[in-house]
């Protein structure tokens, strides 16, 4: 069965208590990403091996509409490190990723007859990791 991407949500705060609502997300990055790998083929190989590596940490880009409301509130905060949250669903019924990070607001180029966006742009210093699943938690049994 297919989830919809209605819902979701960022949230940022000092510690993980303090986590509030940044904005509504109209789109989001691969949060885990698969290792890089390591050739491990030698002269004797008939076929490539290889073994996995680190898994890479590329800077998040999450999408959302621009108001000046939100993004002066977004831009009070960029460059200090922080939590971050990703809930899926309301109130993350559908999943709640967090990991550490730091952030910073650019405004969306525009175009004619497109809304007006914003990037939140996240460069993570820890893993994103699932911390709930409340739909796990709400079984009738």
């Amino acid at each position: 069965m297919a989830v919809s991407t209605i819902g979701t949500v960022l949230k940022f705060g000092t510690s993980t208590d303090s986590l509030t609502k940044l904005t509504r997300i109209k789109s989001y990055p691969d949060l885990l990403g698969a290792p890089d790998t390591i050739e491990v083929t030698d002269l004797e190989d008939e076929q490539q091996t290889f073994v996995p590596g680190v898994r890479s940490s590329d800077n998040m880009e999450f999408t959302a509409n621009y108001t000046l409301e939100e993004y002066t509130a977004l831009a009070a905060n960029e460059g200090t490190d922080g939590y971050f949250q990703v809930e899926f669903g309301e109130d993350g019924k559908d999943g709640i990723f967090r990991w550490k990070g730091v952030y910073y607001v650019t405004i969306n180029a525009g175009d004619v007859n497109a809304a007006r966006e914003m990037t939140i742009v996240v460069t993570p210093s820890s893993k994103p990791e699932l911390v709930s699943s409340s739909s796990s938690s709400d079984s009738d049994g």
